[in-house]
């Protein structure tokens, strides 16, 4: 059996329905994991679970939506993930948010509080929700889709970087209060992905081109490229890690 085989397991991931969600969803199937598609939008999980299930079988997805900044919402994905699927192995907190570029200077006092409380306050909440049956049955993998902005200064996303910083930080702090329990919660930290969420970053092709004259793989990344980090966090094969922020961004911040 591989070590990255995720057959009887079950992952929940907040903003699957594009992006890296999405592809980590479809990597996590492909391992033999059922998965649960969730972002804001109702049709938007039913067309990618329903796509899942015809390519992987029926009853490896479904479909639940939930805002992130709405805390009810947010115990209706995991307690209908539960009665769904009768368990939660891995948790991947993917969903963020950022309504705001430019100088931190400029930016409103409700853009920030969106930022933080989406990117931060969300996943502690989500944490803490699937937590006590992880403790119960001795073993659970928690993922936060974190950033290299977590690592680094900006003078365009300067809150949003703030908030993958402290990302990084809880899952540190958790690795600490779970790790005797077998549960381990870890980071990921990608570059710039060609994703929807990222587009203001990479829409201009004579920036990125500029960018990419620095990046040690010369491009940007694509989503699958860090659907694999997911598969290893929620697999047996990272078992004896934990805490940690895999970086994953084409070597642009060594």
């Amino acid at each position: 059996m591989s070590l990255f085989d995720l057959t009887g397991k079950v992952v929940v991931i907040t903003g699957s329905t594009r992006g890296i969600g999405k592809a980590s969803a479809i990597a996590c199937a492909e391992q033999g994991a059922k998965v649960v598609i969730s972002s804001r939008k109702q049709d938007a999980c039913d067309e990618v679970a329903t796509e899942i299930n015809e390519r992987f079988g029926a009853g490896t997805a479904v479909a639940i939506a939930a805002n992130i900044s709405d805390k009810a919402a947010l115990q209706h994905l995991i307690d209908q993930s539960r009665r769904e699927f009768g368990r939660i192995d891995c948790l991947v907190c993917n969903a963020a948010s950022n309504p705001y570029y430019g100088p931190q200077e400029g930016i409103a006092d409700e853009q920030f509080r969106k930022i933080l409380d989406n990117n931060i306050l969300s996943n502690h909440w989500l944490i803490t929700m699937v937590a006590p049956e992880m403790k119960e049955r001795g073993e659970g993998s928690i993922v936060i889709v974190s950033s290299i902005g977590g690592l680094r200064g900006s003078t365009v996303i300067g809150a949003y970087c703030i908030s993958k910083a402290a990302d990084m930080q809880l899952a540190r702090n958790l690795a600490h209060e779970y790790g005797k329990h077998g549960i381990r919660v870890n980071c990921i930290a990608p570059g710039l992905i060609k994703t929807d969420f990222a587009k203001a970053l990479w829409e201009d092709e004579a920036a990125v081109a500029e960018r990419n004259k620095g990046t040690p793989l010369r491009r940007i990344g694509e989503p699958e490229e860090i659907a694999g980090a997911v598969v290893y966090l929620a697999s047996k094969a990272s078992g004896f890690m934990t805490g940690q922020t895999m970086v994953i961004d084409g070597g642009v911040t060594i």
